[in-house]
């Protein structure tokens, strides 16, 4: 099963719900307008809406609702692969609110290598040159946590799972975030977390995908419709079933990009 997602003992959304929140820097090597705030004593990342940067294949922005709708899929499964994760009030608007995750910076869970050397414990996903035209190679662990969060961001249609964008935890557990760019009604998985492809899905695997699917009905869908379209909610429902067919990992579609460039 793996180490399980840090408890958290009360809703961080309701505890700071009447204290004023204030920015404390700005995150400048992010795409769109990303703070660091904080709300009481507690640390967290705010994107605002009115800093949203629409994308050619996400004219229509609403990226910090996918980030909602990404954690309330992350509860549902129990995996705790987003940390908590709410729209917000800020000093720029509304925009999306999330939990500050301090990961451990000794602990490589995606890592570039010298061609060939793989790690033991890790997987082979690309090779490639570097800025020195060396030949190098791609790769993350093979873990229960990663291998949770790549079932997730197949759940969620993920197009932007960096290597950065994985955060490791001393514990063993593996939080995700900037997840703005998910539930596209096409295809659009762009991730570095190749490495199981072609292997079946895992009894628990099968189970949260299955959860998924079934909650679509009841109250999962009715609090993702108030994020997504309808034809995002429909694609969802598609996408789940589909990998219940399969029963595995699914390859590269190489017709499309399907790394994230770039991918740290």
């Amino acid at each position: 099963m793996g180490d399980p997602a840090p408890e958290v003992e009360h809703s961080a959304a309701e505890s700071g719900a009447d204290e004023a929140m204030e920015l404390v820097g700005r995150l400048t090597t992010a795409s769109n307008a990303t703070f660091l705030a904080t709300i009481g004593e507690t640390e967290f990342v705010y994107k605002p809406i009115a800093g949203e940067r629409p994308l050619w294949d996400f004219p229509d922005g609403r990226l910090a609702h996918r980030e909602v709708a990404s954690y309330l899929v992350s509860e549902a499964l129990g995996w705790g692969v987003v940390p908590e994760t709410w729209l917000g009030e800020g000093p720029h608007g509304p925009g999306m609110v999330q939990r500050w995750i301090i990961s451990d910076e000794s602990v490589e869970p995606v890592t570039i290598v010298p061609a060939g050397e793989i790690p033991d414990g890790f997987l082979h996903v690309f090779d490639g040159y570097d800025a020195l035209d060396r030949e190098v190679s791609l790769a993350h662990e093979d873990t229960p946590a990663l291998r949770r969060m790549a079932v997730f961001d197949m759940i969620t249609n993920n197009a932007d799972r960096k290597g950065g964008h994985v955060l490791p935890l001393a514990s063993g557990h593996r939080y995700g975030c900037d997840h703005g760019l998910t539930f596209h009604e096409e295809p659009k998985l762009r991730t570095i977390l190749w490495g199981w492809q072609g292997l079946a899905f895992s009894d628990e695997e099968l189970a949260g995908i299955r959860t998924i699917l079934e909650g679509l009905d009841g109250g999962l869908g009715a609090q993702l419709a108030a994020y997504l379209s309808g034809s995002d909610l429909e694609a969802l429902g598609l996408r789940c079933e589909a990998l219940l067919a399969e029963g595995v990992f699914p390859r590269p579609e190489y017709d499309r990009h399907v790394i994230p460039w770039p991918p740290f």
